[in-house]
């Protein structure tokens, strides 16, 4: 089992044509903003990804990124398991960006906000449709409980169920297409 490591933006905008960058978020993330250079494997597609991911690792340096850093590190985590080193981008493409650093975005892409908007959104939505309708119906009150409890759990677990039920909303998903494409010219 590898080590994974951690790279700050300074460092690895200094040497990124050195890195072959993988972009762990969602496809809407992904067009909303991404490093140049980076493919997109959204983290739950990692497994599938693992053989393409092994010969790309075997020319050169893996740098994973997300919008913060969580889902990146998760994704060093699991490749070190199965013996593939790869790095992480402290802050994500957060950091990136709040440095100065480029994010490229494809023409004509849809705007889809990042995963933890999407989370607070949803979160937020449910505590207040709890509380109101709690008001008429006492019961109700029990969703926005739940919600707190999972954003409770979320926190100390450093994982995130809203958002596992998120991404796989449509504008989440990868075209097949897209993710097949990825693999092959990481395959090469």
């Amino acid at each position: 089992m590898t080590t994974p490591t951690a790279l700050i933006p300074a460092q690895a905008a200094a040497r990124l044509d050195d890195y072959t960058v993988i972009d762990v978020r969602t496809p809407g993330e992904y067009a909303s903003g991404h490093l140049p250079g980076a493919h997109n494997i959204p983290l739950d597609h990692l497994h599938t990804a693992l053989p393409a991911l092994k010969a790309a690792a075997s020319r050169g340096t893996l740098l994973m990124v997300c919008a913060s850093g969580n889902r990146s590190a998760t994704a060093c985590t699991e490749l070190a398991a199965v013996g593939i080193p790869a790095t992480t981008l402290t802050g994500g493409t957060t950091a990136w960006a709040g440095e100065g650093h480029t994010l490229l975005r494809p023409e004509n892409a849809p705007a889809v906000w990042p995963m933890e908007r999407q989370v607070r959104l949803a979160a937020g939505s449910l505590v207040a449709l709890g509380l109101a309708a709690g008001t008429r119906w006492r019961p109700a009150r029990w969703l926005s409980a739940a919600i707190g409890t999972g954003l409770v759990f979320s926190a100390a677990t450093n994982t995130c169920g809203m958002a596992a039920v998120l991404a796989k909303l449509p504008h989440n998903r990868p075209r097949t297409t897209d993710l097949l494409t990825t693999l092959r010219v990481l395959q090469d």
